[in-house]
């Protein structure tokens, strides 16, 4: 689940978020951990400009600081920035840190990545926002050589050439995952190629399964091997029946229901699905992952 609190668009926020903090954050990721959730994630922006404040807010945690933070409060639920802008910053800097995170946390890091959307935080970061694509491209495989296993990581691209420049604490993983968001054909074909997995953006249900039969077909095409995650969103949920308006497009009822509702989307393909609950403050948020986790959960295996 992507955590609340840390990020606060007007797309997906609820109106306890704008007054919760550090401590919220801590309950939750402990309830995400207690309660089975493969991973919790945290956003990325540096800066939003006023032209899109109101929308989006100027509420972004940074994943880094974010998700180290949880590290410590947490023993098994694993790490993910959803997504990070890796574009926004020179890979040995971005490796240095989310290596340094996932040796922190024993190894749960999954580094989820975005070409980004916002253009003035590109210009004012001295990015060409119109070349992002290209620069996500390279940063991908500066990234692959910088969490690697070797101290001293080399790349040698159009945009980036480092060499004999030690990086330790290496990652405790040996190979640590790379997720790429995003769900434009750039998009889709960049995770097929270049990533273990695929974070979709926003796609509904009807969607999805042309996205996965691309993606399998670009990999086929391509002779690329290995393990690949396909995600999922799912729509709001609601364990058991709202007493207060939950929105239209919440999936509410029973754990079977709902259950029966998620299962679709393993029969798509999907692997790892995205979950986000409906809520009116944190004890209601933690009470409702604490049911999914105990009983719409083992429905679904």
């Amino acid at each position: 689940m992507q955590l609340p609190v840390q990020s606060q668009s007007t797309l997906y926020a609820e109106g306890w978020e704008a007054e919760a903090g550090p401590e919220d954050l801590l309950e939750i990721a402990r309830a995400a951990d207690r309660s089975g959730f493969a991973y919790l994630a945290s956003c990325d922006h540096v800066g939003i400009p006023r032209r899109l404040a109101a929308a989006m807010s100027t509420v972004w945690y940074d994943p880094v600081a974010t998700l180290a933070f949880l590290a410590a409060a947490t023993e098994r639920v694993r790490l993910l920035s959803h997504v990070a802008i890796v574009g926004l910053r020179h890979p040995l800097l971005t490796a240095k840190q989310y290596a340094t995170l996932d040796r922190l946390s024993g190894g749960r890091l999954i580094l989820g990545v975005g070409a980004g959307h916002v253009q003035e935080e590109f210009e004012a970061l001295g990015v060409d926002f119109r070349q992002r694509g290209a620069v996500l491209d390279e940063c991908l495989d500066a990234l692959r050589a910088a969490l690697g296993p070797d101290e001293f990581p080399e790349h040698h691209g159009k945009l980036y050439d480092f060499g004999g420049l030690g990086q330790r604490p290496r990652p405790a993983q040996e190979h640590v995952p790379v997720w790429v968001g995003g769900s434009s054909a750039a998009a889709v074909r960049r995770a097929a190629l270049k990533g273990d997995g695929w974070l979709p953006q926003g796609d509904p249900r009807d969607r999805l399964p042309g996205q996965i039969e691309r993606i399998r077909r670009l990999r086929d095409e391509a002779g690329v091997q290995g393990p690949f995650a396909i995600g999922a969103i799912a729509e709001p949920l609601y364990v058991g029946a709202p007493r207060w308006e939950a929105g239209r497009r919440t999936v509410s009822g029973p754990p079977e229901v709902i259950a029966e509702s998620l299962r679709a989307y393993r029969a798509m393909g999907v692997d790892q699905l995205q979950v986000r609950f409906r809520s009116r403050g944190r004890d209601e948020l933690i009470d409702q992952m604490e049911e999914f986790g105990g009983e719409v959960a083992p429905l679904l295996s």
